[in-house]
């Protein structure tokens, strides 16, 4: 056989050289040469630097005469990459000295990276991702696994001491629109100077203190303003507002019959007349008498005195001691062994638990039991694929609630949950409604409703 095409003649035929082709491989992307190969390498410390979520130990190893055989860049490379982000983003520097490129490269492909001491839980994770070895690093579906779990089981953050009570709602009022962008406009560029026959008088600009003051000057107007508003057309306290909307927190709990100025209205029905079997909600003049202890259907009645409710919707009174908004058409089942309440129609479920559950048995902060305790969210701390938002508190007038939005796969698919539990005279009341996760509007509608006439019995 003579010499290979493109060979030095001078050159044995069993030798190969720095720069010759490799014969009989496959084409590939890339460098084609050992030469080629350092000479990218060199080309791209020059140009990446001393960064090491940029130089995996495939990346930084200097290029032998087996350079092929060396590990590929793939996937791999990129999971050492964010092995590295997540070490400097919690450690607050890099798992390597970024001094010089050279002196990086050489360390990544000699030396294990720094403890990720005050990593905490991440910790066997960035570990595990900043293997030299990328045949023993862990792939993207084990992290994704791992991550997940860290995420669920994280604690919820707490409050801390400055808790902030959320103002009662004004239905009457608009949402103020706050507006982001700059204070003060950049001021354009000055006109080009012409050729004048007079000369051009110099252009006036504002002073910082000068600006300092307009801006207070402004602050002190708005003050100002707002208060004489509050002054004038607020309603004050002790005042009747003439059957207004009643916001959320204050029909949550409130007791038919109670120290309200329209309780008085709607007064309760005698013994007399409930031994004699006058039911004004059920309509009929049925004698109830002998079935005291079945289950009766509740009342479908609008109630004038309580809290405002939207066309379709009826609030009834259930037998077991509480009122609620509910859409028309819905059915109703009785108390379950969970002491559930449910209206369902279709996909849609509203469960109301009328204080099954004590603050003395599961504490009184209404966000542990949401998260913790709450037998109605079970399936979703159960549930392989779930998420929660919109988690907060609500503290006015001495009562406590809590609020969330949930989601998760049960077995009729992916489930859209709004949630309420209030802690009134010592119990547990939940409200929660359930439906498809592609109708959210919807069961923000009818948990709107629900939650915001719900009133639980004294």
């Amino acid at each position: 056989l003579g010499p290979a095409p493109g060979a030095d003649p001078g050159t044995a035929p069993g030798t190969a050289r720095w720069d010759d082709l490799v014969e009989r491989t496959p084409a590939r992307r890339g460098p084609t040469t050992a030469l080629a190969a350092e000479r990218a390498r060199q080309a791209r410390m020059a140009v990446v630097g001393p960064v090491t979520e940029r130089w995996a130990p495939e990346q930084a190893g200097p290029v032998h005469e087996n350079w092929q055989l060396a590990p590929p860049i793939g996937p791999a490379t990129d999971l050492w990459a964010l092995g590295a982000l997540l070490f400097r983003a919690v450690q607050g520097h890099a798992p390597y000295p970024e001094e010089s490129t050279a002196e990086l490269v050489q360390m990544v492909c000699a030396e294990p990276p720094a403890f990720a001491e005050e990593c905490g839980p991440l910790r066997p994770v960035v570990e595990s991702l900043l293997r030299q070895d990328p045949t023993e690093r862990s792939d993207v579906e084990e992290l994704r696994g791992w991550l997940r779990s860290l995420v669920r089981s994280a604690p919820e953050p707490e409050a801390g001491l400055n808790v902030i009570t959320a103002p009662p709602v004004d239905a009457r009022r608009l949402p103020v629109v706050r507006r982001r962008g700059e204070l003060v406009r950049r001021r354009r560029a000055a006109l080009p100077a012409q050729q004048a026959r007079h000369r051009r008088s110099r252009q006036k600009t504002g002073s910082p203190r000068r600006l300092g003051r307009t801006l207070l000057l402004l602050v002190l107007l708005a003050m100002a303003a707002a208060i004489a508003y509050a002054m004038l057309f607020m309603p004050k306290a002790g005042e009747d507002t003439g059957g207004a909307a009643t916001d959320r927190t204050g029909a949550v709990g409130a007791t038919p019959g109670s120290s309200d100025p329209d309780a008085g209205a709607s007064p309760r029905p005698s013994d007399a007349d409930k031994d004699a079997g006058k039911d004004d909600d059920q309509g009929g003049g049925k004698d109830d008498g002998a079935n005291g202890d079945k289950e009766s259907a509740p009342s479908a009645e609008t109630q004038t005195t309580g809290p405002e409710v939207a066309d379709g919707y009826t609030l009834r009174k259930d037998p077991e001691g509480f009122r609620v908004a509910v859409a028309e058409g819905w059915s109703r089942t009785g108390k379950n062994g969970s002491g559930q309440v449910v209206y369902a129609k279709g996909d849609f479920e509203l469960i109301v638990v009328p204080g099954r559950d004590s603050a003395a048995e599961y504490g009184s902060d209404p966000m542990a039991y949401q998260r913790d305790d709450e037998r109605e969210l079970q399936p979703y701390r159960d549930s392989s694929w779930a998420t929660s938002t919109g988690l907060k508190s609500i503290e006015v007038g001495g009562r406590s609630m809590a609020e969330g939005q949930f989601t998760w796969t049960g077995s009729r698919g992916d489930l859209y949950v709004r949630n309420l539990a209030a802690l009134i005279d010592g119990r547990y009341h939940v409200v929660q409604v359930r439906g498809p996760e592609g109708e959210r509007d919807a069961v923000t509608r009818h948990f709107e409703q629900a939650a915001a006439t719900y009133q639980a019995a004294g």
